[in-house]
């Protein structure tokens, strides 16, 4: 270079950037400053600046040499670009789809055996459905292969021909002269569009695509503890592969309606519990809903709007297996807003009582509130 420009500089790096950094810059700057990218009148020339100082600060015996004397070091070392520590294959790819001639094999084949595409499928479950898993059949719409022309795309009689401008590869090459030297530039086949194959009489049913469309009809075991963004995967159920290729999954994406009484938190099972004050009092055993059934459940005397009793494994299986987890009721003590002429005398005994020590012989009064309470 004529004015001798300092490598790092060209490069847009410290002195002490590591050679991933060096990598790293270099490959952003030439997407940027090829020629047949940057339309500027100065694009080849900077392209040629960039391709030298990475020829030198890429290699580290060269790049040790020009950090100690400079250009002199390298002794016009890097006035040809040495690509040993880089893949232009993935520049030039990433850009226009190039690959260079002589690393053939590089891009795969339009016409190589593809994966089918993943489908899925929404389903809605009860409470319980989700807590103790169901079987549920599921109807749903994918490709099949045509029944007519068994998936040739051909009307029977007739079969698919070799596509003449592609030799049947799926892909043209065209071959350019760049300052790399020569260059090959690989397209989808205009003419069979990719296929490698021509059909001169498509089949009547799936119009030449050798699929047609039809509903399909699946018993799904969906297994207990899932929740609602909960996803089973049905390997191989989702659309046909192309070229040879393996069929893709069916995904069901599972959403949980709420329940009148149960509220979920991971894998315990919420209740509110409603008790008068009475009950609350002197405590009580009351039946309660779990999924499993009514259960009797203790409350013990004194208890506190807000406390939590734990009922042990009556919440929801785990999914990955090993046990359930627990119901937890939240006690709410009821305050009646409206009492007959009975209750609120009783309420005036116990606030007069309540007024002084209470003794065990009073517990006759709590068992009468409890009773005319309902309790």
């Amino acid at each position: 270079m004529a004015n001798q420009q300092d490598y790092y500089d060209v490069l847009g790096v410290p002195r002490g950037a590591s050679q991933d950094d060096i990598r790293s810059a270099f490959r952003r700057l030439a997407r940027q400053y090829h020629p047949d990218v940057n339309k500027a009148e100065d694009a080849e020339e900077r392209f040629k600046e960039i391709n030298e100082a990475y020829a030198v600060l890429g290699d580290e015996q060269k790049r040790a040499a020009y950090d100690r004397y400079g250009h002199a070091g390298v002794g016009g070392m890097g006035g040809a670009p040495d690509f040993t520590n880089v893949d232009l294959g993935d520049i030039f790819e990433e850009l226009f789809g190039f690959g260079f001639g002589r690393r053939g094999g590089r891009q795969q084949q339009r016409n190589a055996p593809r994966r089918g595409a993943d489908l899925q499928y929404n389903l809605t479950l009860d409470f319980e459905e989700a807590v103790f898993g169901v079987e549920r059949e599921i109807e749903f719409s994918r490709d099949e292969e045509c029944g007519r022309c068994e998936g040739s795309g051909a009307e029977p009689g007739t079969s698919p021909s070799t596509c003449p401008t592609c030799n049947g590869r799926g892909e043209v090459r065209q071959s350019r002269q760049t300052i790399f030297g020569n260059m090959v530039q690989v397209t989808t086949c205009p003419n069979c569009r990719g296929s490698g194959e021509l059909i001169g009489s498509p089949c009547k049913v799936c119009n030449g695509r050798g699929l047609e469309r039809k509903q399909v009809n699946k018993a799904v075991e969906i297994p207990a503890g899932v929740d609602s963004g909960t996803q089973v995967r049905l390997s191989g159920e989702g659309q046909p592969g192309q070229n040879g290729g393996p069929k893709g999954d069916l995904y069901i994406a599972l959403n949980v309606r709420p329940h009148k009484y149960f509220r979920r938190r991971n894998d315990d099972i919420l209740l509110d519990l409603d008790i008068n004050i009475a009950q609350a009092t002197l405590g009580a055993d009351v039946e309660v809903p779990t999924v499993d059934g009514d259960a009797v459940l203790s409350i013990p005397n004194g208890i506190q709007p807000g406390k939590v009793l734990r009922m042990r494994d009556k919440g929801v299986p785990h999914l990955r297996g090993g046990g359930r987890g627990d119901q937890l009721v939240v006690v709410n003590v009821q305050v009646p807003t409206r009492l007959d002429d009975e209750q609120r005398a009783l309420f005036e005994q116990l606030a007069e009582s309540l007024g002084t020590d209470v003794h065990p012989q009073e517990r006759g009064f709590f068992d009468r509130l409890k009773e005319v309470l309902g309790g």
